[in-house]
């Protein structure tokens, strides 16, 4: 379902009972569309998220924490100028639809009391986010700025007077009654569902399906009543916040009962989008952030696909190499037969089996010695060949390997991670170091940092995140009687468990979190082997994040998020 009127409605009534008369102490802008507001309120402290995403507009609590950048963006600075250590003092929506409009009391740099406003507007990839002053009506500025070249039709700049999105001539279901109802649908025209759509504000797709899968074909007094039924719940902010599986996720506010798939059911409307988001936003996010860099790495990845195919096209060339060695002895065995400015020569091949006689070219313009010297250069130069070809296909198969680990690493990498991925890339020769910001040198040089997890039973879990966290991890964090774990032959992280004697069920949670640091993320019954790492090896001269093992076993997992999440809110 989309993030349609219906569901601002219920996250909005969340948002007033929990939130109205808190205290905005801090104000944070992770992403360029994104920001969290930490909101003190009746001896809790709640993370507001409101997003103008591109895909992912929304607002709602969140218990996910995102890493923030070192240097706010101005707008992050403008509102917590104006907004930080201000009181809320009303949360409301715009009729049924995707606006939502926050008044926050605060003093200005005199100490007097002013009041700004927050507008959120959820549109797609019109979204955005903007601070007003509702005294002059005027933009003070927007997470996302919109010149008169990027539109015709409504501007928002600083300076300038905010208007509202555009009207689109639909009526409130909310205060529509049975005869406005009825007048607006053509029952001759059919697809019910897209009158619905088109003629009532805030609902979105699968509420106005479910409205007519609860109606009667064709009757009329059953089409209002199922709508009435509907609108009076939402009206009640009666909600019913759930989340579909089937095919793909849906989330709702209300009860859905023309679709069929697993459900998951919600206390808040906050919590249902939190779940359903975590991950998605996030991997998104990841893209967007890391574009180029992941660019950068398919490109080498599909070019050292392309150097296999045709190193493996001239290795094939190179079976002949055995062959030109029997024709070059041959040749010699045959000196005494052959005269200079013959072009061939007929002799008994004695590497058959049957002694069968065979054909040998010649080239007529040297000698009998020289030909077979000739067949001889042609054999080393293949064998050769063969070598090489055999040395860097290995090469490039192991270099992918470890191109591909890395693609792996990036899709759920922090900021913080993806830097240091960008290092060991330039470490490793496969990007040019950038020369024009030179970090001032620590006095202490940052060793990486694995995640910490903490199993049902109380032992702590450690994950790599990226190949320098995974060498550290193995190689100098962990014991010999630790165990460690890792995908059989999938790229992905290393895991250890920090204790010698644990039960099945860490063993279970450890491989999960393998799996789901993998390129089988996706998988069901992924391989994962484990050994302790005393049994774990890493080979001179081997890229960072590759290492052999022996002594292993090996146990079948299937991913799932909602057991990531469990093990995510225990970090040890």
């Amino acid at each position: 379902m989309s993030f349609d009127g219906v569901v601002t409605r219920a996250v909005v009534n969340e948002l007033h009972e929990q939130l109205t008369g808190g205290r905005i102490a801090k104000i944070y802008q992770p992403t360029e569309s994104e920001l969290i507001l930490h909101v003190r309120h009746q001896g809790r402290n709640q993370r507001l998220l409101l997003s103008a995403h591109p895909a992912f507009p929304r607002l709602h609590l969140t218990e996910t924490q995102a890493e923030n950048p070192l240097t706010p963006p101005m707008f992050c600075m403008l509102l917590r100028k104006h907004c930080e250590g201000g009181v809320i003092t009303n949360i409301r929506q715009v009729e049924m639809e995707r606006v939502i409009l926050f008044d926050i009391r605060g003093r200005d740099e005199l100490g007097f009391e002013v009041i700004r406003q927050l507008v959120i507007e959820i549109m797609g990839r019109h979204s955005n986010i903007l601070l007003v002053d509702p005294t002059t009506g005027k933009i003070m500025d927007a997470i996302r700025r919109v010149s008169l070249a990027m539109s015709r039709h409504r501007q928002v700049l600083p300076g300038i007077p905010y208007l509202a999105p555009p009207d689109q001539g639909k009526k409130n279901p909310l205060t529509i009654d049975r005869a406005g109802f009825l007048q607006r649908i053509q029952w001759n025209q059919g697809r019910l569902d897209k009158q619905i759509l088109q003629n009532f504000s805030g609902l979105g797709p699968q509420t106005a399906a479910e409205i007519v899968h609860r109606a009667e074909l064709g009757n009329r007094d059953s089409l209002w009543d199922a709508f009435e039924n509907i609108m009076s719940n939402i009206q009640a902010n009666r909600f019913s916040p759930m989340i579909i599986d089937d095919k793909k996720s849906i989330f709702s506010a209300i009860g859905l009962t023309h679709l069929a798939g697993h459900i998951r059911k919600f206390d808040h409307m906050s919590q249902c989008l939190d779940a359903f988001y975590r991950g998605k936003a996030e991997r998104d996010r990841n893209r967007q952030q890391h574009h180029d860099l992941i660019r950068i790495l398919k490109n080498l990845i599909d070019k050292h696909e392309k150097k296999i195919k045709k190193l493996e096209q001239e290795l094939q060339d190179t079976q002949k190499a055995d062959t030109y060695r029997i024709w070059g002895e041959l040749v010699t065995a045959a000196m005494h037969q052959i005269q200079r400015g013959d072009q061939e020569v007929t002799t008994i091949n004695y590497y058959d089996p049957e002694a069968q006689t065979i054909t040998i070219a010649l080239d007529p313009r040297k000698s009998p010695s020289d030909n077979a010297q000739r067949y001889f250069k042609l054999y080393h130069k293949a064998k050769s060949a063969r070598k090489w070809n055999q040395e860097q296909i290995e090469k490039a198969t192991q270099d992918n390997a470890y191109l591909g680990s890395v693609l792996v690493q990036l899709e759920d990498a922090t900021a913080r991670e993806a830097e240091e991925i960008k290092e060991e890339l330039v470490e490793e020769g496969w990007l040019k170091a950038k020369t024009q910001k030179r970090r001032k040198p620590s006095k202490k040089s940052e060793r990486p940092t694995p995640s910490s997890y903490q199993s049902s039973e109380g032992i702590t879990i450690l994950v790599g995140r990226n190949n320098k966290q995974n060498d550290y991890l193995t190689h100098r964090l962990a014991s010999a009687t630790d165990t460690w774990l890792h995908t059989k032959e999938i790229p992905g992280s290393h895991v250890v468990i920090r204790e010698k004697n644990f039960n099945d069920e860490t063993l279970h949670e450890a491989a999960l979190l393998a799996a789901w640091h993998s390129k089988g993320r996706e998988s069901s019954q992924v391989p994962v082997d484990y050994t302790l790492i005393k049994h774990v090896h890493k080979p001179s001269g081997g890229p960072p994040g590759f290492v052999t093992y022996d002594e292993q076993k090996t146990i079948y997992i299937t991913p799932d998020e909602a057991s990531i999440r469990k093990l995510e809110q225990n970090p040890s």
